[in-house]
């Protein structure tokens, strides 16, 4: 149970609201279901709150509705706590503790919640731990997000931050390798070394990666297209880079040969 003060957003959907009772990091106050709900999905959802000894409350459509503001909410809100959001400083602290490579995804001005929840779902997938998100003219961790993300960013450690370029000077400084995507790189995606300490920077819908964020990168990576269209979706083409990167620092098998790919150091002096 939560204090009445405490602050508190409604997340709806069978996912979302199933995966943060599976992730244990919202507070619940209850859970709402819609009465007599056709789907088997909102009865489990229900069981597992009770199970946890959340309040689960049968109430009408209309009330759902309201609360959701007409959101496609499948018979399932709850009332929680905020997504807790990771601390900058805790993050930073732990990379001089680890003991493989860290492989993180920072966005820059990405305004969309489908794009940003179908990254979050690709992200959690790919193996990125942590992921980065612009404090301002962004969007954030809210219920849409979650909805979009089918749950998955409830599981997810996302840190909210101030000034990107700082953050990927104080990347650099742990041995971190930051590799933008735009479609002007350098360095074609396949013929770039992921395997090591990294962080992808994804751009926005509509801008992309700022000139200050893109100069501070170590390398910019394209993605090669062919035909009348040049151009990918932001999620997409953060989904293709990621998963490149996981390719890299996973064991591959080729020809009947497993292919460890192990992180690298490398001196920046």
């Amino acid at each position: 149970m939560s204090s009445g003060s405490e602050k508190q957003e409604i997340l709806y959907g069978v996912h979302p609201v199933l995966e943060a009772l599976k992730a244990g990091r919202r507070r619940f106050e209850k859970v709402l279901a819609v009465s007599g709900a056709k789907k088997a999905r909102a009865e489990k959802v229900a069981r597992l709150a009770r199970e946890k000894h959340i309040e689960v409350e049968y109430a009408d459509q209309k009330l759902l509705d309201r609360l959701t503001k007409g959101a496609r909410h499948q018979g399932v809100a709850a009332r929680v706590s905020p997504f807790p959001l990771q601390k900058m400083s805790r993050i930073l602290e732990e990379l001089d503790k680890r003991t493989s490579p860290c492989f993180m995804l920072i966005l820059e001005n990405m305004e969309d919640p489908r794009n940003f929840g179908a990254l979050i779902r690709t992200a959690l997938c790919a193996g990125v731990g942590e992921i980065f998100i612009p404090k301002d003219r962004a969007v954030s961790a809210t219920p849409s997000v979650s909805v979009s993300s089918a749950g998955a960013m409830e599981h997810s450690d996302i840190c909210l931050v101030t000034n990107t370029a700082s953050l990927i000077r104080s990347l650099k400084e742990k041995g971190v390798w930051v590799a933008g995507l735009d479609a002007q790189g350098s360095t074609r995606l396949y013929d770039a070394e992921l395997s090591g300490d990294l962080a992808v920077v994804v751009g926005g819908e509509h801008k992309g990666i700022r000139p200050l964020v893109r100069r501070t990168c170590d390398y910019l990576l394209y993605i090669p297209a062919t035909g009348r269209v040049n151009s990918l979706n932001a999620s997409v083409a953060g989904g293709i880079a990621l998963y490149e990167a996981h390719r890299q620092r996973t064991i591959v098998p080729v020809h009947g040969l497993q292919l460890s790919v192990h992180g690298r150091k490398k001196n920046r002096d």
